[in-house]
């Protein structure tokens, strides 16, 4: 199928490791040239040496989404670069790890507006700063990677759950907001997957329990109630974001697309 990328721009938040670089290399293998931002500079020099392989354009700019003035920053970079300018896909990917397994309610202020800093103001800061920059000729897209705690209960996760939920109902306001402008803006809800974090998590969880990665997950995937009953790939959520950035979406719209293997229908 032919998506009709080759050559356009997209920038990607958090996009130095995990689904970020797994959306990242799914972009780049169609021929779309990529900006990484993300804090680590060491993860992302690492992550843009991971793209060369597919012969395109690759700038990484190391930036906290939670401070207005480095956003701003990248999006200065951006616009200025002479391989880039415009921008036609922006993925909002960038959040939180758990910082803590026990009770978030129990946290104080700081924490709560800590990871709201970096993942729904975070998201509309960099909606915000890269907005000038957003292609107004019917090829500019934005993708929000929220996650299913944002749709369902997955402790220990409150602050994860009110940061995704704020950005899937965001969602719909910028669709609304920029489709005058031919942009749309949708939103990609992964489940279960199998990042460098999860794997590590699977692992110890396996480890505590006296059972191998597989079998924890197998007995955890039931329990949970995925109907895959398994996890999902990183290019399983690359997939459906390289579609939704493509032509064969332009009708796509203030969606929210479940990439979560079933939990959603909470069959347990």
């Amino acid at each position: 199928m032919e998506l009709g990328l080759k050559g356009r721009t997209a920038v990607i938040t958090g996009g130095s490791k995990g689904i970020g670089l797994g959306i990242a290399r799914g972009l780049a293998a169609e021929g779309v040239k990529v900006v990484l931002l993300a804090r680590n500079e060491d993860d992302l020099a690492k992550a843009a040496d991971a793209l060369r392989e597919y012969r395109v354009p690759v700038l990484a700019i190391p930036t906290d989404i939670s401070k207005t003035e480095s956003v701003r920053e990248a999006a200065k970079a951006v616009g200025a670069h002479r391989d880039f300018g415009t921008v036609n896909i922006l993925v909002n990917n960038a959040g939180s790890a758990i910082r803590r397994i026990e009770r978030q309610i129990l946290w104080d202020d700081a924490d709560w507006l800590g990871d709201a800093q970096v993942k729904i103001i975070g998201t509309l800061r960099v909606v915000r700063e890269f907005l000038p920059l957003l292609a107004t000729d019917g090829t500019g897209r934005i993708v929000n990677v929220t996650g299913v705690a944002g749709t369902t209960t997955w402790g220990p996760a409150l602050t994860h759950g009110f940061n995704n939920a704020a950005i899937n109902h965001a969602t719909g306001y910028l669709a609304q907001d920029l489709a005058a402008a031919n942009i749309t803006v949708n939103a990609v809800i992964p489940g279960l997957i199998s990042t460098e974090w999860r794997q590590m998590w699977a692992d110890n969880m396996g480890k505590q329990q006296g059972k191998t990665r597989q079998q924890f997950l197998d007995d955890y995937c039931k329990k949970q109630g995925i109907l895959a009953g398994r996890w999902g790939s990183v290019e399983e959520v690359a997939d459906s974001v390289v579609f939704l950035a493509s032509d064969r979406a332009r009708y796509i719209n203030g969606a929210k697309l479940a990439v979560d293997g079933g939990i959603t229908l909470n069959p347990r």
